[in-house]
């Protein structure tokens, strides 16, 4: 291992290399050399034309400059091929305007990949992703016109043992910038007070064994045989460079400098919080905690779906929570800090939580959506020019039996409150989210079908359950009209359930649920169904 400035680090760095980087979202990203990779390019154009990969974009949800922001930058990048990639708003924008190519690849698909690489394999076999917008049959992860132009096929559609499967090709990674929290005078890196689970072996691994430069920013350096040989999670053997993360560019995420209870160093009270505000959501959240079951495994989506988290709370319901970014167990972070888990039981290597799902063990998850049509597509990646990327979206929606899609029933400009139990609408959103076809197939209810999944759609108005014949209607909210405020606000008219019920009255009530009690009485919405 050789010290080095962020100066010399940057220099590594070619035009035309492939770079991976380390960082989730809001935690991880190796700041300082991000920076000085910007800084270089603002004096000298060099590097030029990089291909970058990664997994969940650091960024904050801004146009700050932090995270992938600070690399936004014309003719430094070239492609990227990633995840998730709106959380640093400057790349999402390139990539709308076609500045740059995009390859959205599965969260569980690039971290498996990044194994793929270090194993010298020539392709991640994987069902992830079929019959998606990721699947060639589809748009083969191509995100634009620019990454059409590449002619460049990320991944195959192949037949084993006479059953369709997708082949994600492996490729060579030139160099790669990850973070840790120390490294010994050796190079041993250790990653404590981390609210995630680490990435970094995977992407290390995969650079070394490609013949790259390894570069680990860290926060600072110890001397040999002080770190805990457990807390060590990649080996000075994988590791070429370590730079010293300048002063106020090395925290534990965007969200706070450092919470201790997020990575298992303390415990905080959670009993005393807050209980959700009656509202839109918060009726989502009710009838969605209804699905839960004692003991259950879940995984929460952000924004709307983390609400059911908040539900089990305040209804004293015991669920197990499991969040892709390692935390297992706990009480998830909203807002910018997603991703991790207050009093977390466990922090699971990242790989290691998307092989668990991969393998269904999760119970069930609660997934946001922004369109749906008549056969249970769902879109939740590209709006418009606008493209997100699945982020763990089509990893975890297809690999649990259980999957419920929650979300307000229209968008942009609903008003809704509840008056005496029932649901009113103020003002009707502007946007259907119920479509004939949706823009982007994010999930396929076909395939959930075919795999015997049970799917729900829960909004505050209406709740549908998937069958092999399209959605059916099973219930509906006290206050509301069917004609006028379900069936007028959707592109298709869905079946209706037979046994077509209101949703259960102690949602719209501004007081405790029993929730226990509500569990063993919900509704059995397998009945028969007929066609409106």
């Amino acid at each position: 291992m050789k010290r080095i400035t962020k100066e010399e680090a940057a220099r590594l760095i070619d035009s035309g290399m492939t770079v991976a980087f380390g960082g989730i979202g809001s935690y991880g990203a190796p700041e300082t050399m991000l920076q000085a990779i910007a800084d270089r390019y603002d004096a000298e154009q060099m590097p030029k034309d990089l291909t970058i990969a990664g997994t969940i974009s650091p960024g904050n949800n801004s146009r700050d400059n932090v995270g992938f922001n600070r690399i936004a930058k014309k003719g430094l990048i070239d492609t990227i091929i990633a995840a998730h990639f709106m959380i640093p708003q400057l790349i999402a924008e390139m990539i709308g305007n076609n500045e740059v190519a995009a390859y959205p690849v599965p969260f569980g698909v690039m971290m498996h990949l990044f194994d793929a690489i270090a194993s010298n394999k020539p392709a991640l076999v994987t069902n992830v992703g079929l019959r998606t917008f990721v699947d060639p049959r589809l748009e083969g992860c191509k995100a634009n016109q620019k990454t059409i132009d590449q002619h460049r096929e990320v991944v195959e559609l192949v037949n084993i043992g006479g059953k369709e499967t997708l082949a994600y090709k492996t490729f060579k990674i030139d160099a790669c910038v990850i973070r840790a929290y120390a490294s010994d005078e050796t190079g041993n890196l250790s990653v404590e007070h981390s609210a995630i689970g680490d990435t970094g072996f995977d992407i290390a691994a995969a650079t070394h064994n490609s013949g790259g430069i390894v570069i680990a920013e860290v926060k600072t350096v110890v001397k040999d045989g002080t770190l805990d040989p457990h807390r060590v999670k990649i080996p000075a053997s994988l590791v070429d460079y370590v730079v010293v993360a300048d002063e106020g560019m090395y925290s534990q995420g965007y969200a706070a400098d450092f919470r201790p209870e997020l990575s298992g160093e303390i415990k905080v009270p959670v009993d005393g919080l807050k209980p959700m505000a009656m509202s839109n959501r918060k009726i989502i959240a009710r009838r969605g905690a209804m699905e839960l079951t004692k003991g259950c495994v879940i995984n929460l989506g952000i924004g709307i779906p983390s609400g059911i988290g908040s539900v089990a709370g305040e209804e004293g319901i015991s669920a197990t929570l499991s969040v892709e970014y390692g935390a297992l167990g706990g009480v998830p972070v909203e807002g910018v800090g997603f991703g991790a888990a207050a009093n977390p039981e466990a922090i699971l290597d990242v790989s290691d939580v998307f092989q668990l799902y991969d393998g269904g063990f999760l119970s069930k998850t609660f997934l946001g959506f922004a369109e749906a049509d008549m056969n249970g597509n769902v879109n939740s990646s590209k709006f418009g020019t606008r493209v997100t990327g699945p982020g763990g979206f089509i990893d975890i929606s297809q690999n649990t039996k259980e999957v419920c899609f929650v979300g307000t029933f229209t968008a942009g400009g609903l008003k809704e409150e509840v008056r005496d139990g029932k649901l009113v609408i103020l003002q009707e959103g502007r946007e259907r989210k119920f479509l004939n076809k949706v823009q982007q197939v994010t999930f396929s209810g076909d395939y959930a079908n075919e795999q015997g999944q049970k799917i729900m759609f829960i909004t505050e108005r209406a709740v549908f359950q998937l069958t092999a014949d399209g959605l059916v209607l099973t219930e509906i909210a006290p206050g509301v009209d069917l004609e006028k405020d379900i069936l007028s606000q959707m592109d298709f008219k869905p079946i209706i359930s037979r046994d077509l019920k209101l949703m259960d009255e102690a949602i719209f009530k501004d007081e405790p649920m029993g929730l226990s009690r509500l569990l063993s009485v919900v509704p059995n919405n397998d009945a028969d169904e007929k066609t409106a």
